[in-house]
């Protein structure tokens, strides 16, 4: 993990944030909701501690949609770019790495729902690999580095 802070924002500048590090492992996931959600073949996110996520502008700008799953996009109410959204009551934040305005020196920690993904989708290999993904608590110790990353 690496210290330091990134910034990010949505594409039209109106919702503003930072994130401080040290910085967890990022995941890819192939799954269909998170490939429609960025409107590519995987999505690239982290997760972070609350306590190290902050608003910097723009927080009124956003909306929401969500499933009856429980799956949930937050973003851009101006320009629709997706945007950091509160992981349920777990004190983690979702960050979608495609917001951030620099990429930082960070890495790939698990790619997930490989098994939903396109057949000509070819995925990075680094990070651990699973056909689903683990429960929400299993990948964020695997992205922090704890007990069920090692």
């Amino acid at each position: 993990m690496t210290a330091g802070t990134l910034a990010g924002s949505c594409l039209c500048g109106a919702v503003r944030f930072e994130v401080a590090g040290p910085f967890p492992m990022l995941y890819q996931c192939h799954c269909s909701l998170c490939r429609k959600q960025g409107g590519s073949v995987s999505n690239t996110g982290l997760i972070v501690a609350t306590d190290s996520f902050r608003w910097l502008a723009g927080e009124s700008s956003i909306s929401q949609w969500q499933r009856s799953t429980g799956f949930r996009s937050h973003f851009c109410r101006t320009c629709g770019s997706t945007v950091p959204n509160p992981l349920r009551d777990t004190g983690f934040v979702w960050v979608p790495a495609g917001a951030l305005d620099e990429g930082g020196n960070l890495g790939i920690g698990a790619q997930l729902f490989l098994g939903s993904k396109f057949a000509w989708d070819a995925p990075r290999r680094d990070g651990l690999q699973f056909d689903t993904a683990p429960g929400l608590g299993a990948l964020i110790a695997i992205l922090h580095g704890g007990p069920a990353g090692q």
